[in-house]
């Protein structure tokens, strides 16, 4: 029995099902562009098969056994679960639906990457995104894993196991009190910045602006005041406007107000941001995403340029 419907092809069943449809073999081998001769040879095949006769024979065509009656139901349905297969796949395939995992390391209020999202909703609006706050190391590990499609990190490190590509700059605000002194001045230089006592959240991307902080300012031979915070980004600069210290943020982010702190760029800083995701994703909403990230970028620079 298993041998038998092993055999049974999806031609045998599509034939059978227009025969019984047009109630001729003559019709069906016109409907499929056919000659009548394999319809009939096909459909005997079939019967064979399943050892039961499907078809009534007549000068005048053919009528559906008992047997045929009830198989029928079941190759219809056969057929129909195929054709929903492939048209799932292929939209699957052309990014219309899906899912994307996108690990994110910058605010979402301004820049490239709402500009992003936004522009891949348009072309692909039935595809799910999801969003995955972290550290670059949370992220990679998820990558790696395929876990997450894509993370969005700064630096130009080289992720072992991990493909990438410069998307963004993005330039380096300090955060401050608006009663502050330096918040007078439209742009700021490090060596104002040496004898500042600064805060930093526990949480992404705290650990890397603790680092970079002390990598500038190591420079100016002085190593700074920096004091951890137990609270997101949200509670950070509220202390900030209480005068608890100064801290870091990125350009994007500086869309966001928040009452009792300003922004001030630092002279001639800025953070590249690259996109990160395993060579071994074939997910293609992730594919047609990044597709549309290096479009972007490229049109960016040559703006710029």
């Amino acid at each position: 029995m298993g041998k038998c419907v092993e055999a049974i092809e999806l031609r045998h069943l599509c034939y059978f099902v227009t025969a019984a449809e047009h109630g001729s073999f003559r019709k069906a081998a016109a409907v499929l562009e056919t000659q009548e001769s394999t319809i009939s040879r096909r459909v005997r095949d079939l019967e064979d098969r399943i050892g039961a006769s499907l078809f009534h024979r007549h000068s005048g065509g053919v009528f559906l056994t008992l047997a045929g009656e009830r198989y029928l139901r079941h190759a219809r349905r056969i057929l129909r679960q195929v054709r929903e297969s492939v048209t799932e796949a292929v939209i699957v395939g052309r990014s219309e639906e899906g899912r994307v995992r996108m690990g994110i390391f910058s605010s979402l209020a301004s820049g490239f990457l709402p500009d992003l999202m936004r522009a891949y909703d348009r072309r692909h609006a039935n595809v799910q995104i999801e969003l995955v706050d972290g550290n670059p190391a949370e992220h990679v590990a998820a990558i790696r894993q395929l876990q997450l499609d894509v993370a969005f990190l700064t630096g130009k490190r080289d992720w072992p196991g991990c493909d990438a590509t410069p998307l963004w700059s993005e330039r380096v605000f300090v955060v401050l009190p608006q009663s502050h002194d330096l918040a007078a001045k439209e742009e700021l230089h490090w060596p104002e910045l040496a004898h500042e006592m600064f805060i930093v959240s526990e949480v992404a991307p705290g650990q890397e602006i603790h680092d970079y902080l002390v990598q500038r300012l190591a420079d100016l031979g002085h190593h700074p005041e920096i004091q951890p915070q137990y609270v997101g980004r949200d509670n950070l600069l509220p202390l900030v406007a209480l005068g608890r210290g100064l801290t870091l943020t990125s350009q994007a982010t500086t869309a966001a107000q928040f009452p009792g702190v300003c922004y001030r760029p630092i002279a001639g800083e800025s953070l590249p941001f690259s996109a990160v995701w395993s060579p071994k994703n074939d997910n293609p909403a992730f594919r047609r995403l990044l597709s549309i990230a290096k479009a972007m970028s490229k049109g960016r620079m040559t703006i710029n340029d």
